[in-house]
């Protein structure tokens, strides 16, 4: 199963409550012991009788889910293989096949005696860690860190835990020397570290336990199927209220870590410039205040740590997510008001400049799609239309979606009329959302330009465009989120429990573009490929478990505005050969490369010289190549990464290139009229 940015609420991530002030010494006896409480069983019943009767996907309640949910469970409690023994896991196989019946019937009593057993393991192998403490670390022999166990087997007896763990305060304990601080200043950050960790465990509550267990059903179904528990359910409630106060990130969990999964463009993390999507933030620090270390913290903790009342600022220590074993990073943000409204579409003209063609194209930014957008993108059309420009382009990279309504209107925008998307429905009904008002506002030549973030909604639209024949799709292969969810509280008027239910979300349809093919899983394949290091199968839908599969329904009735084959033939054509002498894409290509060479690795040297020569030749790399790109825009080569000027922030080679492909397609059409 593939844990990266798994929605799964880890072990590590739920203990609840705040941290307590002092250092007490705890011990295992502190340990709570946890037991279902009277509303779990309500909860269960009521999530089972749900999907049942509700979920888009159809449920049988026999062994092969209870095996699915029993596998997720255990990940979810040793996603790494080190925590529990295999005597441990071997214990537990007597569970294996009872899973479908415990939920239906809300007896979940076995699944607690598990978590409460990897609680213990936990809180023992936290003690350990503190005793290797007790001796002064060296970094000069040869040594290394298996950091990913996905497929290594569970430990057979406590020495061999003992080896992973030992190897797992060492890697702490050098990505600290890396920082500068001595053997002392190290200690102290990593006894705090494991304390805080065992009062986590400490303070954690049934809740925490009952929401990893119905998680674990409902991811067992679909990808995009959760329980939230009531504190998460409240949050949910806040996002959807559009009035947060932060920093404008999507975070989520992923192996201690608490990584950024996207930026809400125009907030205030995306307006630093620094900190982007993949990061790992591993310490907050308030203003005037000393970090607080944050590794292995529950990811509502350390939203609450980040947010904070407008005009206040949160400094943010982070890993950058291409080098996540590298030297940390420190960006200052002011947190301001966070209101989808305020991510507007705005426009801009670019000059693309080719041989001997030069080409005013217009480039729509649409960062998601929110209320009103298509009257937004209206504006600034008209604008581009009063610069003259020669083609238009719609950018739509890390745009994850938003309103259905708007993806339909904003298609209208560039056809007269016709269906826009299919949506299958539990009950076998087809519907379609459709363009009404035999209006084209602009039918000029148009470009799409998509990324792996493209999702939902941007899809929809990329999809409706390149079935119509009215745009080319540039980019890379989008996301594949092609389903529709329905959010629904498990508490009923009547209920007289001491603590609330939570909630559930859950899948209830199916998007279809208008040629019959959905864009679940597959997403939408660009008409002009852009090279890139991430495979689908590494991002998107298709690397999340248990996501519904592709697949196709009668095609809509439409007609194609144009046939465009040939005219992407002629771009496809003119774009390789371009790309195979430009600089920058000589730079993504050698990312490329070196991205192959070392996804699959699983060790790193616990070495410190080795270490030190790997982050030198990554710099002298990120600086041989800056001054590379100065010397192209006429400037002054700098001798410190820290020296570069702000002109590179502005260097965006995929959409210069999209630039020169409208143009392309606007050179094509003359020709085509000849």
């Amino acid at each position: 199963m593939s844990k990266k940015f798994t929605l799964i609420p880890l072990v590590a991530a739920l203990f609840s409550g705040s941290l307590l002030a002092s250092s007490d010494n705890l011990t295992e006896k502190d340990l709570p012991v946890l037991k279902q409480e009277s509303q779990h069983s309500t909860a269960s019943k009521r999530v089972t009788n749900l999907f049942t009767r509700a979920h888009y996907k159809p449920i049988k309640f026999n062994d092969e889910l209870s095996e699915k949910v029993f596998d997720r469970y255990i990940e979810s409690l040793d996603y790494n293989k080190n925590v529990f023994l295999a005597s441990d896991i071997a214990s537990f196989e007597q569970y294996k096949d009872q899973f479908d019946n415990a939920l239906s019937t809300g007896k979940l009593g076995f699944a607690f005696d598990i978590f409460n057993l990897s609680l213990k393991r936990r809180f023992e192998r936290y003690d350990y860690s503190l005793s290797l403490l007790e001796n002064e670390m060296k970094f000069d022999k040869e040594d290394e860190y298996l950091f990913d166990r996905e497929d290594a087997n569970w430990a057979t007896s406590q020495a061999e835990l003992d080896e992973l763990w030992r190897q797992r305060v060492k890697y702490d304990a050098l990505r600290l020397k890396m920082t500068g601080k001595d053997w002392q200043g190290i200690k102290e950050v990593l006894t705090k570290r494991y304390h805080n960790a065992q009062k986590r465990l400490v303070q954690t509550n049934s809740e925490d336990a009952f929401q990893i267990v119905m998680n674990s059903f409902a991811r067992s179904i679909e990808a995009h199927t959760s329980y939230l528990s009531p504190r998460r359910a409240e949050q949910f409630k806040m996002d959807m209220d559009l009035e947060l106060e932060g920093i404008g990130a999507v975070l989520s969990y992923d192996e201690d870590y608490t990584v950024i999964r996207s930026l809400v463009p125009g907030g205030p993390a995306d307006k630093s410039e620094q900190i982007k999507a993949d990061d790992r933030i591993i310490g907050v620090a308030q203003e005037g205040e000393d970090f607080v270390d944050v590794i292995g913290w529950r990811l509502d903790d350390v939203v609450d740590l980040i947010k904070g009342p407008k005009g206040t600022k949160v400094r943010l220590q982070y890993l950058k997510g291409a080098d996540a074993h590298g030297t940390p990073k420190v960006v200052e943000i002011t947190r301001d008001k966070i209101r989808l409204e305020d991510r507007a579409a705005k426009s801009e003209v670019f000059e693309a400049k080719y041989s001997d063609l030069t080409s005013k194209i217009g480039v729509i930014e649409i960062p998601g799609f929110y209320n009103n957008l298509s009257q937004d993108v209206k504006v600034e059309i008209a604008k581009l239309k009063e610069a003259k420009v020669d083609g238009i382009i719609i950018d739509l990279r890390q745009n994850g979606g938003g309103s259905l309504y708007e993806a339909t209107q904003l298609s209208g925008l560039f056809i007269d009329q016709g269906p826009v998307v299919q949506i299958h429905t539990l009950n076998n009904r087809i519907e379609e959302q459709k363009d009404r008002d035999g209006v084209t506002f602009y039918d000029g030549p148009l470009t799409v330009l998509v990324d792996r973030y493209s999702a939902s909604a941007s899809e929809i639209f990329a999809a409706a465009m390149q079935d119509y024949g009215r745009a080319i799709v540039i980019g890379e292969q989008t996301f594949g989120k092609g389903t529709v969810q329905q959010h629904k509280p498990l508490g009923r008027a009547y209920d007289l429990y001491d603590h609330p239910l939570g909630s559930v979300q859950y899948t209830i349809a199916k998007f279809y573009r208008i040629n019959g093919g959905s864009t679940q899983h597959k997403g939408v394949i660009p008409d002009v490929s852009f090279p890139s290091a991430i495979e689908p199968s590494e991002w998107g839908e298709s690397q999340q478990d248990n996501a519904l599969p592709w697949d196709s329904i009668i095609r809509a009735k439409y007609n194609s505005v144009d046939n465009l084959k040939p005219a992407i033939a002629y771009v496809n054509k003119l774009h390789d050969a371009r790309i195979a002498d430009e600089p920058e894409f000589g730079y993504v290509f050698a990312d490329i490369e070196r991205y192959q060479e070392e996804k699959d690795r699983k060790t790193i040297s616990l070495v410190e010289a080795t270490r030190l020569k790997e982050k030198d030749e990554g710099e002298e790399r990120a600086l041989e190549r800056a001054n590379e790109r100065l010397v192209r825009l006429g400037e002054k080569p700098v001798e410190k990464l820290d020296d570069l000027p702000d002109s590179l922030d502005e260097l965006d080679p995929f959409l210069e290139e999209a630039a020169l492909i409208t143009q392309d397609y606007i050179k094509y059409g003359r020709i085509a009229k000849k």
